[in-house]
């Protein structure tokens, strides 16, 4: 059995949390996370800047300049990727590659840049196809269909 007895927060604690307003939670959380972390990292951000970096890097993707504007579907036997390219160049700089699941798009709009796209279901690993007309570039994966199952034993 667990010693629930042993636990930080007795029922002592727990009714001056139940008490506090949120400011004085707030505060107290700041403390404590204030004497945790500020001991042992030197140079790190106070928790207050910690949490605007956090909200900072955690920003809508699309509203990037760098995010490719792209269109995923599926049919019963292939996954279509759309992708409007902006400038010609980009179809002869950019590179392409693919996995079972995702598709790797590299070099545009900048050489240093690198694109994941998550593809909905399993594709197989020969059998694409790129096309580019009319400034999109379309890729053709075909699914892969054969799923593998295995029954687990529960013991």
């Amino acid at each position: 059995m667990f010693p629930w007895n042993l636990l930080p927060f007795d029922q002592k604690s727990q009714k001056k949390f139940m008490e506090m307003k949120p400011d004085e939670i707030e505060k107290y959380v700041q403390q404590m996370m204030g004497k945790v972390f500020q001991p042992n990292m030197s140079g790190a951000l106070k928790p207050e800047e910690w949490i605007k970096e956090m909200e900072r890097n955690t920003k809508d993707p699309m509203k990037s300049p760098n995010h490719l504007q792209s269109e995923i579907f599926e049919t019963h036997d292939f996954i279509f990727i759309r992708l409007p390219l902006k400038e010609e160049s980009w179809k002869s700089q950019m590179k392409l590659y693919y996995t079972s699941n995702q598709v790797i798009i590299e070099h545009i709009p900048e050489v240093s840049d690198k694109h994941t796209l998550i593809l909905p279901a399993t594709v197989k690993r020969k059998g694409a196809s790129a096309i580019h007309r009319d400034g999109v570039l379309e890729l053709r994966l075909p699914k892969n269909v054969d799923m593998q199952f295995s029954e687990i034993d529960i013991l």
